[in-house]
């Protein structure tokens, strides 16, 4: 299993709409420290979300330092979110720290795949609908929630505005059901067993 099945959260939400937010933000290469998926979140926007490059002295002006957003699992984000190289760590960070959704107007495709391997769901949303939820929240993040619904694919703000949003269907069954790539193929094992024994008839020299 990739990560617990996503099906309806509702959460505080934190605005960092900013535009090609790339990987080397996300978690810069100086915090990958080890291959394991672990040990990340502490990295997660260190250079932004710290003074100074390698401390660990919270920067009060970011809003993950901020008391209201305590707790967001949810990231309003800017055009062309996860830009940059294709390193996965940026979505195990991200996962590590508690997010579950990304909201953003795009995503560079690689980094959206790895969010949905991740367990995150990324979420496409017009930049006005993102800024309007931003100023909806801003009064007091923690009581005015957003929701994010997969199984109706409907996002919702405090403001009462709903709106749908697209997703892949291989996407959304895996984040559904917390499934990865190779669990989701293993769905179809009645399949590739009876191909395999069929294979075995026509070519039972390919399986000597």
């Amino acid at each position: 299993m990739s990560a617990a099945p996503f099906t309806r959260l509702t959460a505080v939400a934190a605005p960092l709409i900013r535009p090609n937010i790339d990987t080397d933000a996300i978690i810069p290469s100086r915090e990958i420290k080890a291959v394991s998926k672990q040990g990340l979140a502490q990295g997660l926007f260190a250079g932004w979300r710290y003074t100074e490059v390698g401390g660990r002295e919270p920067d009060p002006g970011f809003v993950l330092n901020d008391p209201a957003y305590a707790g967001a699992q949810i990231l309003l984000g800017g055009v062309n979110f996860g830009c940059g190289s294709s390193r996965e760590h940026a979505a195990w960070a991200l996962a590590e720290y508690g997010f579950r959704v990304v909201i953003a107007p795009s995503f560079n495709p690689i980094f959206q795949g790895n969010c949905v391997r991740n367990g995150i769901v990324p979420v496409p949303a017009a930049p006005e609908r993102i800024e309007a939820l931003a100023r909806a929240i801003a009064p007091n993040p923690q009581a005015r929630r957003v929701c994010v619904d997969l199984a109706t694919q409907t996002l919702a703000g405090p403001d009462g505005e709903e709106s749908g949003f697209e997703i892949g269907a291989e996407a959304k069954e895996m984040l559904l059901h917390g499934l990865d790539a190779i669990d989701l193929t293993f769905k179809r094992r009645g399949e590739i067993e009876a191909f395999r024994a069929a294979d075995a008839q026509r070519r039972p020299w390919a399986y000597l």
